[in-house]
């Protein structure tokens, strides 16, 4: 089963979960709050209930209870202090430089299986540290993260220049048959090669607004069952950026 996975959208890094959740709370908070005058909150003899203002927004919460141990197979650091393994995790809610001078959490994507890919922002991160060593290292983490879903970038954003109003995550989830034969390319798989990286590599115009939801379209393209684990030496068709962009390339 592929396994649970934060890409994130600056750096395409993937960061791996050692094993999956047992379970994935979601939570809806809409866009309400109490209405408020000059004085404070509204009130009124007669109302019955508080009258509300409506934001136009809201948030969904993503909560994830995961499992870290040193002892456990499948990890591919080889460590006895677990903390090696859910640093990389933590850090999702720890501040990073961006143009500009300013700071803030950077955007990730929540990826499993071809179910799940949400953008969002780790806002909090718990763990609990158990089984530790006589030098004082823990060997098992019961990491808990709670992830905010945030907006896709818009349609009609520009990128060096060129105007790429009609990409969006959606529409890059294409089938062979609707490409014609010239506008796509082979490339050959070596070993350690990635579908995240052969996306950077193909699209760089797209990937500085889309990021890694664009694997998701060499994996439709090809039909791929498991795109984290494709032999070295298969041969994947590529369409060209053109073909995504409904041909406004």
């Amino acid at each position: 089963m592929e396994r649970v996975a934060f890409l994130v959208e600056e750096t395409n890094e993937r960061l791996g979960c050692l094993l999956n959740p047992d379970n994935l709370v979601m939570r809806r908070i809409a866009g309400v709050v109490p209405r408020r005058t000059t004085g404070g909150q509204f009130t009124g003899s007669g109302l019955q209930d508080d009258p509300l203002l409506y934001t136009g927004g809201g948030k969904t919460v993503l909560e994830f209870h995961l499992l870290f141990d040193v002892s456990l197979a499948g990890s591919s650091i080889e460590t006895s202090d677990v903390r090696d393994l859910t640093a990389p995790l933590w850090n999702l809610a720890e501040n990073t430089q961006h143009t500009g001078g300013s700071r803030r959490p950077p955007l990730v994507r929540f990826v499993w299986g071809k179910s799940w890919n949400i953008p969002g922002i780790v806002t909090s991160v718990a763990e609990r540290l158990e089984d530790f060593t006589a030098g004082g290292a823990p060997q098992r983490s019961w990491l808990s993260m709670r992830l905010w879903r945030v907006s896709d970038p818009p349609r009609g954003q520009k990128v060096h220049n060129q105007e790429l109003a009609t990409v969006s995550p959606v529409d890059v989830l294409i089938s062979p048959e609707s490409v014609p034969a010239t506008r796509v390319q082979t490339h050959l798989l070596i070993a350690g090669e990635r579908l995240d990286g052969l996306a950077a590599r193909y699209y760089p115009d797209l990937t500085a607004v889309h990021g890694p939801v664009l694997w998701r379209a060499i994996a439709s393209f090809n039909n791929l069952q498991d795109p984290l684990h494709i032999p070295a030496g298969s041969t994947l068709r590529i369409p060209l950026p053109g073909a995504l962009a409904g041909g406004a390339v």
